[in-house]
């Protein structure tokens, strides 16, 4: 019995261990993209991760079917006998995970010949499910152990089919008679392949308890007795069958029994030679010490404990203290390089600022020297015309210079800013070098329902975001003629997105995996500090949102931003 449960132990752990792969799929993103949108590019990509991962493993295959039950990723791609493009909604496993049931299955594989034990995993996009992640893994190490063992075993499925046996003569053999009806239906499933699936002999059978029966078998032809233990394994509608000789179990019990009488009886004497010389006062004296020793040394443990506890506090204590002030300095040293990102930035721009000042200034003086000549020859309706014209060109004038100021000054992480407010201003900082490359931006980011979105994001610090984003596309497509810039976003559950695309000639692939990477610029000379990507990344991760970067196909790069909505009051 006890080998029955050790061995029973070590089949449900093989048939286990393998449980958490399939749902491992979830995990990686391009499994997901694929299914939702298949392209070659992204075939190719998760056909890549599948057979990596199948080599970590140790399993046999790795492959994704869609909702229809059709391969669309394996790890056995660029072999023979692959399994790609396949048709697997016949299999028991895939008719399971496609409900969101876990699929279980073992089979001999329709492609291959080889068997396996087949895992499923519905994969979901939200609540439903997109597609069907399999694991085809081995067991056949199990019977490798049996027969080092000299162990004889069997496992049958719940189709009463043995699939795993120390002797591979048995294998594929069934342990209870099959009507026509059930051949039919298995062979029409092709679970087993194309076994004869013949029942196996087993000849003067008598049972003896639940689950236990003494039989007759032959192996490798030589008839033997043996008891017959049966136990199902959990988790699982299978069965291990165990066979253990009869001699050889008569023997160990005689032998067993032999050594039981010879231990009782050296037991015994030595029990009454022990209690002839023991002292009743000396027992109770002995017992009296042991228990005032055994006090005196639970007390100083306490005390040794007490004293670890008290200074083990101390220590978590003042590591709490530290924590606190190296958060604080973070913070401090954040806001410092956040304003420090926007001097920069507008440092790059004051040339352009410069510039847009000085027209209206140059137009100031002329107006003003015309306003009074006319003054002077009584034209009053010129005059007051030019003097109109003035008044504008201070608003404008104003308009910059306000831009600039509020765009300086430090602000804190909270609050709550106008999408269509924030693209505004970041547009009117950026308007001279607009004007000056001719670019085109096409704004796709709200409802044609929606006025505004509102997001929870301090409204100067969005205008940075931006800021960044439009001048590092102005940046990138400064040597190409034709200028786009796209401005499109979506909602969802979590929040908002905001995708900044330009037609550039896009980032290079040994530069990406170090875009966000501080003090990092691919612009020449001293054009760059590296900080902007930076912080705006860091202004997106304070506010609870995120900045991320993808590369489209058609060209180009596309920043993806995005903020969480404000919080509603509490009623």
């Amino acid at each position: 019995e006890r080998q029955l449960e050790l061995n029973a132990r070590a089949v449900e752990s093989e048939i286990t261990k393998y449980t958490y792969l399939p749902s491992l799929l979830e995990l990686e993103g391009n499994v997901s993209r694929l299914l939702l949108a298949p392209t070659a590019y992204r075939r190719h990509h998760v056909n890549m991760y599948l057979q990596g991962l199948n080599e970590r493993s140790g399993s046999l295959a790795i492959y994704v079917l869609d909702p229809d039950g059709r391969v669309i990723a394996t790890s056995n791609w660029d072999e023979a006998d692959s399994y790609l493009g396949e048709d697997l909604s016949f299999r028991a496993y895939y008719q399971d995970a496609i409900k969101g049931r876990p699929g279980r299955f073992y089979g001999i594989g329709s492609t291959t010949g080889e068997p396996g034990y087949y895992l499923a995993h519905g994969l979901r996009d939200g609540n439903r499910i997109i597609g069907v992640a399999v694991v085809k893994v081995r067991l056949d190490a199990l019977e490798e152990r049996w027969q080092r063992a000299l162990l004889e075993a069997y496992v049958s499925d719940e189709n009463g089919i043995i699939i795993l046996a120390s002797d591979p003569m048995v294998r594929l053999k069934a342990v209870r008679p099959l009507n026509d009806e059930t051949k039919e239906r298995l062979a029409r499933s092709l679970q087993y392949h194309w076994a004869a699936l013949e029942e196996l002999q087993l000849f003067n059978r008598s049972p003896l308890d639940n689950g236990i029966e003494q039989v007759s078998f032959a192996t490798a032809g030589v008839p033997a007795n043996y008891l017959l233990q049966t136990r199902r394994l959990e988790d699982t509608p299978w069965h291990l069958t165990l066979l253990s000789p009869l001699q050889e179990q008569r023997s160990a019990a005689m032998s067993h029994g032999t050594l039981a009488a010879v231990a009782a009886a050296l037991l015994a004497f030595l029990l009454i030679a022990w209690n002839e010389r023991r002292k009743v006062i000396a027992t109770r004296l002995a017992a009296r010490e042991a228990l005032q020793a055994a006090n005196d040394e639970l007390e100083r443990k306490i005390t040794e404990r007490t004293a670890d506890l008290q200074a083990s506090n101390e220590r978590l204590q003042a590591e709490v203290r530290e924590r606190k002030q190296a958060e604080t300095t973070l913070r401090q040293a954040q806001d410092e390089l956040v304003q420090a990102g926007k001097l920069a930035v507008i440092g790059q721009m004051s040339t352009s600022i410069a510039h847009e000042l000085n027209q209206p200034l140059a137009a100031l003086r002329t107006l003003s020297g015309n306003a009074v000549r006319f003054l002077q020859r009584g034209a009053l309706d010129v005059a007051s015309s030019n003097l109109q014209n003035i008044a504008e060109l201070v608003d404008r004038m104003g308009k910059i210079t306000g831009s600039l100021r509020a765009f300086a000054r430090r602000t804190g992480d909270s609050g709550e800013a106008s999408l269509q407010q924030a693209v505004d201003a970041a547009v009117l900082l950026l308007h001279p070098r607009l004007q000056r490359t001719s670019m085109k931006i096409h704004r796709d980011y709200l409802h044609p329902e929606q006025d505004d979105v509102r997001l929870a994001v301090e409204q100067i610090r969005l205008e940075q975001i931006l800021v960044n984003l439009i001048s590092n596309a102005l940046d990138a497509m400064r040597d190409q003629v034709d200028r786009q810039l796209w401005l499109s976003g979506s909602a969802d559950n979590d929040g908002y997105r905001l995708e900044v695309r330009d037609n550039g000639p896009g980032i290079a692939p040994e530069t990406r995996v170090r875009l966000f990477e501080p003090f990092f610029t691919t612009k020449p000379g001293e054009q760059g500090l590296g900080l902007g990507l930076t912080l705006s990344a860091s202004l997106a991760a304070a506010a609870g949102g995120s900045l991320t970067v993808r590369h489209p196909e058609e060209g180009g790069t596309a920043f993806i931003l995005s903020l969480p909505y404000p919080r509603e009051p509490n009623a």
